[in-house]
């Protein structure tokens, strides 16, 4: 990522969104009943973004069902939509990007493969419990 367009990300930290978009992110995902749903705050690091929401899928069809979720409630609820999305097409690993959040949508075994939070094990961890 070249400097310029980290320092475009960080231009947009203080603009007051990130909390409607992280809850409206986390309500898609519970709405498709997403498990293990956690949120990584990599605002103190030097990171591609804000924030990372993980979660997972119990198979390709709920990873997609998932991240169709995400779309449509942060679409609905705040007229945004991601600047680009990857990985719907095997559905193992949907990588959604808001800008200043980056959802990653996992089947469990991929999940378990990239580690992510472990990757980011400096950022502040929120875990939210599933409905």
């Amino acid at each position: 990522m070249s400097t310029s367009s980290i320092f475009q990300r960080r231009a947009r930290r203080d603009d007051g969104l990130s909390e409607q978009l992280n809850q409206a992110i986390v309500e898609g995902i519970r709405d498709k009943k997403g498990k293990n749903i956690v949120q990584l705050d990599l605002r103190n690091l030097d990171a591609p973004a804000d924030f990372f929401i993980i979660c997972e899928g119990d198979s390709n069809v709920h990873v997609k069902s998932i991240s169709d979720g995400v779309y449509k409630r942060v679409k609905e609820d705040l007229q945004n939509t991601p600047v680009h999305t990857e990985g719907s097409s095997n559905a193992r690993w949907i990588l959604m990007d808001y800008f200043t959040t980056v959802v990653h949508v996992f089947y469990p075994e991929t999940r378990e493969f990239y580690e992510i939070e472990n990757l980011w094990s400096d950022a502040k961890v929120t875990e939210f419990g599933e409905v």
